[in-house]
């Protein structure tokens, strides 16, 4: 009579090694864990396969619910299967993997591979080859907003001879106008229609190669010849000026246009582990790849692009020869804008989170990717972030995520001191 007695008391508390193991994933996801202090712990009172753990953080109150396979004494009452916070909701499945490799913790044993096959045996030895590969799938999209940014300041820069620091702020306007252009789409159920989304990418490059030339043709073209810091200066304080106009505008709310082409699929599987891949993820590349080749096209093969390599060799051998400088830079402004703004729409519907300020630190690792495939080289912009892109991602995957930013500006300062032309760069006189 004792031992029923002893096994139902059991099966109404908490299971230790659930509460352990739940406890374990708090840290992702707080800046300060030393500050925790659990409050309550609850077991799902409908099937009993869901933990609720209730914490309070420098004084905030919040939640973390672990769904595990089983409950009280089933074989699988320690399998994780799912996780939701108060802050980012039930995760996605790409986002639980991250966790469960970020906490190793192996995953469930049975868990279905393609064919209708499950995994009966432990993880295979292909494991570490196939995780590098999802980092490699990790990078493509973030390499792609580098690349393209870094391209828009290597444009300009190969003209000018000067950094426009505020193009991080065009790339977060491009974002901006995105967002609430896949709103209002959204809104009128045409949300993830493709020749939607083109309307979107238009309307963002559109608006944000105006603003490029506006730079331009009222700001830049009357300090284009002083041999001061000013040009710099006027860039920083342009720079503020935006995020603060759009901060009043629009408020300091984040703006999260709903996710498009967001179905994952598998590549490459084995026991212990799957390589997968967001569809959105080939669009992203592939909007990049052809926005490279028609950029490529349009500096090999038109006008304007002869008259940009004139004005980049020597600027007033180009005036002489009756080149129109100040149209040529114009337009560039223009195409490095609508290339910040691709960025931008790349960030909006892809990782969302649109704010004010969304541009800053955006900003600085283009530049950083710019400086480290050779700014002023078109290729190298595209180089160069692809490698800053498996750089932070490679670092993220292996090591501390908290210090992928020191290691990506890190970089910079190498690259500045030891081959500061960069990769594909090359050290010339300029004639202007």
């Amino acid at each position: 009579m004792l031992l029923p007695l002893l096994l139902l008391a059991g099966c109404g508390g908490v299971d230790g090694e659930q509460l352990a193991l739940c406890r374990r994933l708090i840290p992702a996801f707080e800046d300060n864990p030393a500050s925790l202090r659990i409050l309550s712990a609850e077991h799902d009172t409908v099937d009993g396969r869901s933990l609720t753990i209730r914490y309070e953080e420098e004084g905030f109150g919040h939640y973390i619910v672990c769904r595990f396979g089983g409950r009280f004494f089933d074989s699988g009452r320690h399998e994780l299967e799912g996780v939701e916070t108060d802050r980012t909701g039930l995760l996605s499945e790409m986002e639980f993997l991250m966790l469960r490799v970020w906490a190793r913790i192996p995953p469930p044993r049975g868990e279905p591979l393609p064919g209708g096959r499950a995994v009966q045996s432990g993880p295979s030895p292909w494991v570490p080859a196939l995780y590098f590969m999802q980092q490699v799938v990790n990078a493509a999209t973030v390499s792609c907003v580098y690349g393209l940014l870094a391209i828009g300041y290597t444009l300009v820069y190969a003209i000018v001879g000067r950094i426009n620091l505020a193009m991080g702020e065009l790339t977060m306007t491009g974002a901006m106008m995105a967002a609430m252009a896949a709103s209002g789409l959204a809104m009128a159920g045409a949300g993830a229609l493709p020749l939607a989304l083109l309307v979107v990418l238009v309307i963002a490059m559109g608006f944000t190669a105006v603003q490029g030339w506006a730079m331009d043709r009222l700001l830049f073209r009357h300090v284009r010849g002083v041999g001061t810091h000013a040009p710099l200066i006027l860039a920083i304080g342009l720079a503020i000026a935006m995020q603060e106009g759009v901060r009043l505008l629009h408020g300091a709310r984040e703006w999260w246009p709903a996710p498009v082409y967001a179905t994952t699929r598998t590549l490459l599987a084995v026991p212990g582990f799957r390589v997968t891949a967001v569809t959105a993820q080939g669009v992203v590349v592939a909007l990049t790849l052809g926005l490279y080749a028609l950029l490529w096209w349009v500096m090999r093969r038109t006008a304007f692009g002869r008259a940009h390599r004139a004005c980049t060799d020597d600027a007033w051998a180009a005036a002489l020869m009756g080149l129109d400088v100040n149209r040529t830079v114009a337009l560039t402004f223009a195409i490095g804008g609508a290339c910040a703004a691709a960025a931008g729409t790349v960030i909006a519907l892809y990782y969302g989170g649109v704010n004010f300020f969304t541009g800053f630190l955006v900003g600085f690792k283009a530049l950083t990717a710019a400086v480290i495939g050779g700014i002023g080289s078109v290729p190298g912009a595209m180089l160069g972030g692809l490698l800053l892109g498996l750089v932070e991602t490679f670092w993220s995957g292996y090591f501390a995520i908290a210090y992928k930013d020191v290691v990506a500006f890190g970089l910079l300062a190498l690259f500045l001191i030891y081959r500061p032309h960069g990769l594909l760069g090359q050290a010339r006189s300029r004639g202007d």
